[in-house]
């Protein structure tokens, strides 16, 4: 199967995410975005994003980005980057209830090449209702394959020295790792 991509840069405009150690979430991820872009079109995979700048976007103009991009099939990856906070420590991986861990597996797999902590590949259903998935982005995005990365956590100064120095090789560890 011949997958296209789409790179959703969490968080924008008048929505930083989350901010620690001299990092702001809402501009790594795009910088993080930006690189997984460029590293797409050299290897020739169709790719669009759902944002290059620095723009506010509701949860359904994010997603009706990602469902024009390329349509809504299961030949289409998500992936949607992010860094978390809450004081843990290492990257992860949500993938849709739709979906199986390979993909987020992989990436992780990658990812832990790189010295990162590995976390977990998880799931997250909607309280008010199991049968649906917790975050917008696996609950509204029809049939494709989206994964929300986790780099790391922000508000932890190890992880946020290796997000600093590292940012690039974590983005090219994912590009590996959906490559694989």
């Amino acid at each position: 199967m011949d997958y296209k991509i789409v790179i959703d840069a969490g968080h924008g405009g008048d929505d930083p995410g989350a901010s620690g150690n001299n990092i702001i979430e809402k501009d790594l991820n795009l910088a993080i975005s930006d690189y997984m872009y460029d590293r797409f079109r050299e290897l020739g995979i169709p790719v669009k994003m759902t944002r290059t700048s620095d723009e506010t976007l509701s949860p359904t103009e994010r997603v009706n980005r990602v469902l024009n991009a390329f349509g809504n099939d299961d030949d289409v990856l998500v992936i949607s980057n992010h860094i978390n906070a809450g004081g843990g420590e290492g990257a992860e991986v949500i993938y849709a209830l739709r979906n199986n861990s390979k993909l987020s597996d992989l990436i992780l797999d990658e990812l832990s090449d790189e010295g990162q902590i590995i976390r977990k590949a998880y799931q997250r259903r909607l309280p008010s209702n199991t049968s649906k998935d917790y975050y917008f982005m696996q609950r509204n995005t029809g049939i494709t394959q989206p994964v929300t990365i986790e780099y790391g956590f922000l508000d932890n100064t190890n992880d946020a020295n290796k997000l600093k120095n590292n940012y690039l090789r974590y983005a090219e560890a994912a590009v590996r790792g959906i490559l694989r």
